[in-house]
C-alpha cells in the first residue's frame, strides 16, 4: 500500500513540475510572436512602448498583468501615499523609480507585464 501511494506522489509531483513549465513555455512563445511584424501582438507592443516612452519624467499609475504584480508598485506606486514615475524606456522595458513610505525604489519592467498605464492627475503626497 504504501508502494503505490509513493508511486502516485512522484507521479504527481512529475506532473505538477511539467504543468509549471508549460506556463514558462507559453511566455516566451507570445514574446517571440510579439517580435513578428504584422501580428496583433506586435501592434500592441509598439502601441504601449511608444505611450510609455511619452510619461518619461511623469507620475503614472501602472496596472501590471496577474502573473508579474509587484508588491512596491501596487501597493504603494499606485496610491495616494507613494508614486511611480517613469524614468526610460525602450520597446522592451521601462524603468520606474517608486516612491513609498519604505523609501525610492527603481524597478525595471519588461512592457509584456503591463496591462495599462496612465497618468496621475491627483497630486501625490
Amino acid at each position: 500500500m504504501n508502494t503505490v501511494a509513493l508511486v502516485f506522489g512522484i507521479l504527481g509531483l512529475i506532473g505538477f513540475i511539467e504543468v509549471m513549465s508549460l506556463q514558462g513555455r507559453v511566455k516566451n512563445l507570445e514574446r517571440e510572436i510579439a517580435k513578428i511584424d504584422g501580428t496583433s501582438l506586435a501592434e500592441e507592443r509598439r502601441s504601449l512602448s511608444s505611450a510609455v516612452r511619452d510619461q518619461i519624467g511623469k507620475n503614472v499609475k501602472i496596472d501590471l498583468k496577474e502573473d508579474d504584480q509587484d508588491v512596491d508598485i501596487v501597493m504603494y506606486g499606485n496610491t495616494a501615499h507613494g508614486s511611480n514615475t517613469v524614468i526610460d524606456a525602450d520597446d522592451e522595458w521601462m524603468l520606474v523609480r517608486v516612491a513609498g513610505p519604505k523609501g525610492v525604489k527603481e524597478k525595471l519592467i519588461r512592457l509584456d507585464s503591463v496591462r495599462q498605464i496612465d497618468v496621475q492627475t491627483r497630486p501625490q503626497m
